[in-house]
């Protein structure tokens, strides 16, 4: 089993949700820039999706796919592991259903929690809790989805879950088309805020129809039944609540950054939640890509007790986000102002509004290779069981991240913020690597460090180039479409050409990661 097989897997098929997603953005940029609306509708929008990041992609996979690892490999098989995931399953569904009325009940409080600013604009603070009640729902959707695919996920099928998201991109950009034109038919901008919501929702539905097929057509096979707290479920339970915090420091950070985005100047969450879909382009398709494929993997060595193995793997995960998150960053930095005016700027969305935007994302990407890195170190600890010591860290990274807000937001406003979340990030992957190392789950060795040494140069040679190309095409960026692709091409190619090529030059680029994208999957016996 390939780590970079499975990685193109799931960071291709991201990479085509990212495409999407970068559609809807731009569309929701131009038809209701950075007001009212757009601020209302962004608040709904994080709601469902962070607490979806929080626990249903974060502290429920990291529990939940190790000891469903575990069971699958067992003597019971796939039957002991299927009658597991439905004893979670029917225990999930009531959490679920519990939490999410209850959070829709409490709405206002939250909302207030996170946005008390949004009072000062009159029927912003309203339109904001009704369109979170509307989105809310989304949560408990999208968590059951997130269950079926860390269900395939053991089985080592990667591509349903990966290809999920693009359906809730493809109904949002319906839903962003739709409220347009009832815009244009005598709506106003609220009128796009609601549609856009019910289309959140929607998405959820669509998804969990699709992973539900997905799911059986695997040939993993779960009933629903009357919810038992089974010795496993007591455990994975236990394993949830510190993981619930330990894999969701980003997560949890976004609610910090919410509720200080929205202590500022009206727009200030809509440009940040905008430039963080550049920051989280390279993002997800490596980090996510990365963390999901490890997880499982490193279950299993561990659980074999190949330490060698393990460590061999965590190595090579280490090598490739690296050796795409270090040439992102510097590119999305240097080339943010094209990125911004060619993606954003339009319609609503001002040349100011991108302006600010641009530097947001610079703030943003100092921190890339940490947000990524993060997905790497986390279940070396996730695997071992052990939920507890990232608790610790990011309890002391949150802190230090909520008192850097606390002086650089008044001075600095949301770029400072953006740049908070870089640092305290960084801070946090550095120790989660000394924790590791002192244990002796994972060290860099001399190799590794000589392959990053090699990818730093490679990233210096692309910047320079970069740097030269930018003030050349500066006209080309808001000009028509045509002249916007070229442009970007021009720079999106040549940064490429000039990294990969001193990389190859270099050694950066590792020959055996290489030879594991030309090897082909052995044929299975018939």
């Amino acid at each position: 089993m390939s780590l970079v097989r499975n990685v193109g897997t799931i960071g291709g098929l991201t990479a085509l949700s990212r495409v999407f997603g970068f559609v809807r953005d731009m569309l929701v940029a131009r038809v209701l820039g950075a007001g009212m609306a757009a601020d209302a509708f962004q608040l709904a929008f994080v709601l469902p999706n962070t607490f979806r990041r929080l626990f249903a992609e974060g502290a429920f996979s990291v529990a939940f796919v190790p000891m469903y690892t575990r069971t699958l490999a067992g003597e019971g098989g796939e039957d002991a592991a299927d009658k597991f995931a439905s004893d979670v399953l029917a225990v999930f569904i009531w959490v679920l259903l519990g939490f999410s009325a209850l959070a829709m009940l409490a709405m206002p409080a939250i909302v207030w929690l996170l946005a008390s600013e949004y009072q000062s604009v009159p029927g912003k603070f309203e339109l904001a809790v009704t369109l979170s009640r509307i989105t809310f729902p989304y949560l408990g959707l999208v968590s059951l989805v997130a269950m079926l695919s860390g269900l395939l996920n053991a089985h080592s099928k990667f591509a349903p879950g990966a290809f999920v998201p693009v359906l809730l991109n493809v109904v949002l950009i319906a839903g962003i088309v739709t409220g347009y034109f009832m815009r244009e038919a005598g709506g106003t901008d609220e009128t796009v805020a609601y549609v856009q919501a019910i289309a959140v929702a929607a998405a959820g539905l669509a998804q969990l129809l699709y992973m539900a097929w997905a799911t059986r057509k695997a040939g993993v096979r779960l009933k629903i039944t009357a919810p038992h707290f089974t010795p496993d479920v007591k455990r994975l339970a236990m394993l949830i609540l510190p993981a619930t915090f330990g894999a969701g420091v980003y997560q949890i950070s976004q609610f910090v950054d919410t509720f200080f985005a929205t202590s500022l100047a009206q727009g200030s969450l809509t440009l940040l939640k905008y430039a963080d879909r550049l920051n989280q382009m390279p993002l997800g398709i490596v980090g996510i890509a990365l963390g999901t494929a490890i997880l499982p993997m490193l279950a299993r060595h561990i659980q074999g007790g190949d330490m060698r193995e393990a460590q061999r793997l965590q190595a090579n995960a280490v090598e490739m986000a690296t050796l795409l998150t270090l040439p992102a960053a510097a590119a999305l930095a240097i080339c943010a102002p094209a990125f911004v005016t060619a993606f954003f700027v339009g319609g609503k969305m001002t040349q100011a509004n991108g302006a600010i935007m641009a530097d947001i994302v610079i703030a943003l990407v100092a921190g890339l290779p940490s947000y990524v890195l993060v997905k790497v170190f986390q279940p070396a600890f996730f695997s071992r069981e052990d939920t507890r010591t990232p608790v610790w860290i990011s309890a002391g990274a949150l802190i230090v991240n909520i008192g850097i807000n606390i002086v650089v937001v008044p001075r600095f406003g949301i770029v400072g913020l953006a740049a908070a979340t870089a640092f305290t990030s960084t801070l946090n992957v550095l120790t989660l690597y000394t924790v590791l190392q002192i244990r002796g789950w994972f060290h860099f060795t001399g190799k590794l460090a000589g392959r990053i040494g090699r990818q730093l140069i490679a990233t210096v040679a692309m910047s320079v180039v970069l740097l030269l190309l930018m003030p050349l095409m500066a006209d080309r960026y808001s000009g028509n479409v045509i002249e916007k692709i070229w442009s970007l091409g021009v720079l999106c190619g040549a940064g490429m050409v000039v990294f990969f090529g001193i990389a190859y030059v270099t050694g950066a680029l590792d020959k055996d990661l290489l030879a594991q994208l030309r090897r082909r999957r052995p044929k299975q016996a018939s």
